[in-house]
Parts: C-alpha cells; structure tokens; sequence
C-alpha cells in the first residue's frame, strides 16, 4: 500500500484507474491490478478533495473495500448501500463520477453524499446515519417478493452501529430471514470516538485487570506442563468467541463472520465470495482504520475527518447538474372561545347508513387495493389491530410487515421497497409518526419515494390523553417539501383519498381521527378519488352581507356544516390541507367578509396557518379566524368532552365566529 504525507496539488497519474468507467472493469483484473487500482484511486482521492474540500478520512479508510465490494457484487443490478454516505467518495469514482469528483459540495456539483438522481450506482440516497439495514432490508424483501435475482449489501461503520434504528433493522431481517448482507466497518470511530455499550462492552472486558491477571498468572502455571500453552490460548479464543459481537449478531439470525482485515484485498476478496450467495442473513466484520495511506489523517482520524479545499487549487474539474429544492415556512394564529349551550338539529337517523371506524375503512381499503394490485406491502409498527390489519395480515401474508415497536425502521424500510417500485403503505399512528419524522424527511421526501401513510388517530384521541394526541401531523407534515396531505370528512372521502394517495407517485398522506365517522355510505369499489388540491362547495350563503365562509378541513367538517346552517355561511370542505385550493380560497376572500378555518390539529403551523400563507403570499387582505386545538398540551377525557373544551364543537365555533363579527361591528 502506498502511503502519502501531502495531499497532491497535482493530479496524480492513475493509467488503471483511468481505464475503468464503470465496476465491470474490476472483475476482470487479478489481484495485482486491484492492488494498484486501490493506491490509484487513494491518490486520486486526495487530490480531489484537495481541490474541493470534503469528507476523506472515512473514504481512505474503505478504498479496499470499495474495491472489493464492486469486484464481488454486480451492481447496480445488485444493490450496494452506504450508511451516512461519507465514505462514499471511493464509491463515485468507481462509478463513472471520477472527473466530477472535484466538483463535489458545490453549487451545480456532485452531492456530498450518494443520490438516487445522480447515479444508478447510488441505490438510496443517504446523510443521515443508520438508515442503510432498513432500507436495504426494504430492498431484499422486494426482491423476494418479485421473485428477484439479486444481492443486496448494506455498509455500516461502528458508529452508526450504536444507534438504536440500526438494531431495529436487524433484529427484523434476522426474524424475517432476508437474503441481506450487512458489512460493518468497524474502525472504533465515528466522527469523534464512539459512545455507547456496543462500542465499548468487548474492550471493557478484554482489557479489565482480572482478566489480565487470570491471563498472566494462566501462563505462568501453565509454562510447566507440556502442550499446556497451545491448549489455553485455544481456550481463551473460544472465551472471547462467547462474549464477542458474533455472539450478539448470530443470536440475532445473522451468520456471523470476521473480523477480518479491512484493507487486505485478499481477504476481502475471498470472504465476500464465501458469503455473497449465501441463502439468509449474512454479518461480515471488517477492521479498518480511518485516513488510511494518508500518515496525518491516520495519527489526528478526527481533525482530518474532512478538510476545507487547498488555498492554492488546480481549476476544478467538470461540474454536473444538480438541483436545490424549495424550503417552506410556517406562520399561525388562532383564536378559541367559551362555549354556550344550543340545540341539536332534528335528523332521522334511520335512513343513515350506520357508522364505521375509518381504521375499518382502512382496512377494508387495503385488502382491496392489495387484490387489485400485487406491489402493495402493508407495513405497521407493531399496530397490526389498532390499525385494523389483521385481515391483511391473514389474507397476504407474504405482503405484510410487522416491524415490532421501530417507527424509524417501518419508515425507512417502506423508502428501501418504494426504491424497487413496490407500493408500500405504512399504516401508523399520529403521535408514533413523531418518531419516524427523520426518516420520513431524509429517506422518503428528500427521495419523493412513493409511500403512502395511512396515519390513524388524528386529532383528539380521548381518554389516553396528551402523550397519545394527534395533535401536530398537520404542522410537521405540511412543512416537508413534496408532501401530499389528505383530510377526509366521512368514511367515504377516506376511501377515496387513501385510493388518491395510493395512486400518487409520491410521499402522500391520509390522516383521519379515531372512532366512527359521520355515517356517510362507503362505496364498494375502488374508482372513487378526489382530485388533489381541490375543495368541495357543500353550503353557499345567501347574506347579503356580513357573509362567513368555514373553511373546514377533515374531522371538523361535521360541526362546520352545523354552523353553517345557523350563521347561513358558506362551507367548503378543505379536503387537501397540501396543496391548498387557491382558486376557491381566493374566491371566498373576495366574496366574504370572514374567513374561518377550521382543523383538529394545533393552531400553529397547521392547515390555517397555510391559509393565511396562501392569502399573504398573494397580497389579498381579509379577515381570518383560525380555529383549532390550542397552544397547549390537552389532557385526557371523552374526544367530545375535549372538544368542547378546545371550542371546537359546533357550540364553540359559532360563539367565536360571533365573538369575532361583534368585534368587527364594534371598531
């Protein structure tokens, strides 16, 4: 291996790396030729990032195994995932981005870490750590499905290891039996040196005082009986095989290998060949060492972590296109009142259709869906009753996913399946989404992936109270770049919509409340959609003046169309919380003296601060009331109670509403 002590301010010669475009050219060349290539592609390495600044110290550590891994898989047909991405710029060069290679972290340049529309090569898009099991189990379970000849090979250093997702993932595939190879690249660092009971248990106890006492004083009683040595260091390697990570990852399902030498080519070479076709979970254990070949990153692997570019560069290398895309912003405002007692209409209930459970239409949904479509997976995160699958469950077995209580990973495996043009649902609730929402943003959004959410108890749960309210999906969700977000009224609309987001070809969501719905009648087929971005008009007031419009979205519908009838105002079912429906929101401005929106979600950042975002942004000036749960945690009690409570009964928001035209009548 060829060591450096500067990083080349010239561009080294590399007449064997220059040869190869693409990973096929690895497979052809002998041991001697891989060698050379691995002390071309570090120096080409340097050089690069000396150009463009960048992340280097992970990326010397794994040029070997980029190497390796390229010559035993045959991407991209085979899938290679990196964790983290910052030892993936071996990765690119190898992959036909060699020339760009300097443009990388730059405006119109190559992105820092691997991305799905940058290269074929770059099966998942990554940044965050400990998100490649997940998604690469997403992949070899859809291989599976789709009857798939293929490998797929997760990458994972030490550090990412110490973060719980990465163990939600692999206790799955090892229940699960996938054909998965997980590779953990063990250098005993992650950015700075790793924290954490599976980083430290093994040297805590190789490197305690009794077990260096009962090892010295072994030796010495030992040193007198013939053969005795031989026979005791045997046994001290099978102690440390009882207490070391095989143990852990094979009691997991994982057949465990390693560790082995991270920067012999040999080594590597033959163990990827022995375990690549293997039928089930596979764990190879590498060593390596971060900044390797380069002495200054290899003696400070933390302050060499990455570097800025050199003060004295070559001109930059050719660049590629890229885009940036939009960020959103969020404002709110909000008003509640005391509620005062009023009558119920008369109805006949006898002719209404009695009401289901939306997580019964979901359930019947999917099964639908699923008969009519072979690429959907049902995914939960141990909610299989809650959310109404257990006929799913029974019915396709073999396309359901039962990922225990790992939200991250539920998340992140529906991103790895959509990657391979499954159809992934994830059907979960409100307040569990909250600890996906990384994975939604970095592994689904970022990617437009198509997954569909199906989030159940929106809104105001009742008797579990504030850690269980679906209180904030509208607020979280509406601020991610891409993502469709559907509300329905009834049980219908609910049909409907998850049908709409289901055909959508991206992140999409469908969130409805818990319990009952108003009573609306169900169709049974599966044509029903409601157009994305478009309200429905179901009362137009006749005032002459003074003229309310209750802009009602999802659950709160039902107390607006009450409203409506008492103060004749105008009521538009929202439906889509994003896209908003401009024209009518527009329309309604001009044509009202009073805007109201009306949401079973916070107040701030929810579907009426997009209202009055919409209104701002096209410089139109009228009066809004934004209705909706209130800038605090609610307690526990009946959903009516709670409503009540937060004036968002029919009560409460009409004695708003009038609080609001008094306010107006008295400036």
């Amino acid at each position: 291996m060829k060591l450096f002590d500067e990083i080349p301010t010239r561009r080294p010669f590399t007449p064997l790396l220059d040869t190869l475009e693409s990973p096929a050219g690895l497979r052809t060349l002998s041991l001697t030729q891989q060698r050379q290539v691995a002390d071309e592609l570090r120096a080409y390495l340097l050089y690069s990032v000396g150009c463009s600044g960048g992340h280097f110290g992970a990326g010397l550590g794994v040029v070997e195994l980029t190497v390796a891994l390229h010559r035993a898989l045959e991407t991209p047909h085979d899938r290679l995932l990196w964790d983290v991405g910052h030892q993936a710029y071996p990765h690119k060069i190898l992959t036909g981005r060699r020339e760009a290679l300097a443009s990388i972290r730059q405006y119109g340049g190559l992105a820092a870490f691997p991305r799905r529309e940058e290269s074929p090569f770059d099966t998942f898009g990554v940044g965050h750590s400990s998100t490649s099991i997940s998604a690469a189990l997403g992949m070899a379970l859809s291989a599976r499905t789709k009857g798939e000849k293929r490998r797929v090979c997760a990458v994972i250093g030490d550090g990412a290891l110490t973060a719980g997702m990465a163990f939600e993932a692999l206790a799955h595939a090892g229940h699960v039996n996938a054909n998965l190879l997980v590779v953990l690249n063990d250098n005993e660092m992650s950015i700075s040196e790793n924290v954490g009971g599976m980083a430290s248990y093994l040297t805590r106890i190789l490197t305690s005082k009794p077990y260096a006492a009962m090892r010295e004083n072994g030796k010495r009683v030992l040193s007198h009986l013939p053969g005795a040595l031989e026979f005791a260091r045997r046994t001290e390697e099978h102690v440390k095989g009882m207490i070391s990570p095989a143990t852990l990852f094979e009691e997991m399902g994982f057949n465990y290998l390693g560790p082995i030498d991270g920067h012999d080519l040999a080594a590597l070479n033959q163990a990827l060949e022995a375990v690549r076709d293997l039928d089930g979970p596979q764990f190879l254990h590498i060593r390596t060492r971060k900044g390797r070949g380069f002495r200054p990153a290899e003696a400070d692997p933390i302050g060499f972590h990455a570097i800025t570019k050199l003060e004295k560069a070559p001109p930059r290398l050719p660049e590629v296109d890229a885009t940036t895309p939009p960020t959103a912003a969020t404002s709110a405002a909000g008003s509640t009142a005391e509620p005062k007692p009023r009558s119920k209409p008369k109805s006949d209930d006898s002719l209404r259709p009695k009401p289901r459970k939306y997580c019964n239409v979901f359930g019947d949904w999917l099964c639908d869906m699923a008969a009519e479509d072979q690429r959907l997976i049902g995914i939960t995160p141990a909610m299989r009753e809650g959310s109404d699958l257990i006929r799913f469950s029974q019915t396709y077995p073999e396309r359901y996913y039962d990922v225990a209580i790992a939200e991250q990973h539920a998340v992140t495996l529906a991103a790895g399946m959509a990657c391979e043009a499954m159809k992934p649902v994830v059907a979960i609730y409100s307040t569990f989404l909250q600890r996906g929402y990384d994975q939604l943003i970095h592994d689904v959004a970022v990617q437009h992936l198509d997954v569909t959410f199906a989030i159940d108890r929106a809104g105001l749960v009742g008797e579990d109270g504030p850690t269980h309210h679906g209180a904030l999906d509208l607020s979280y969700l509406r601020c991610v770049p891409g993502m469709i977000i559907l509300a329905p009224a009834d049980e219908a609309e609910c049909r409907a919509m998850l049908s709409t987001a289901y055909h959508h070809e991206g992140p999409a969501a469908v969130r409805y409340p818990r319990g009952t719905g108003p009573g609306s009648e169900i169709p049974a087929d599966l044509a029903a959609r409601v157009p994305i971005g478009k309200s429905e008009l179901r009362r137009e007031s006749a005032a002459p003046e003074k003229r309310v419009a209750l802009l009602a979205f999802g659950s709160l519908n039902t107390p607006a169309a009450e409203v409506a009838e008492h103060l004749d105002a105008t009521h538009l079912n929202m439906r889509s919380v994003k896209p908003l429906d401009r024209e009518a929101i527009l329309a309604a401005a001009r044509d009202h003296d009073l805007l109201v929106t009306l949401e079973e979600n916070v107040v701030a950042g929810g579907a009426g601060s997009g209202v009055n975002e919409l209104l701002a942004a096209e410089g139109v000036e009228v009066q809004v009331l934004n209705l909706g749960i209130p800038d605090a945690f609610v307690e526990h009690g009946k959903p009516a109670e709670l409503l009540r409570d937060c004036g968002l009964d029919a009560t409460g928001i009409e004695a708003a509403i009038r609080q609001r035209l008094n306010t107006n009548n008295d400036r």
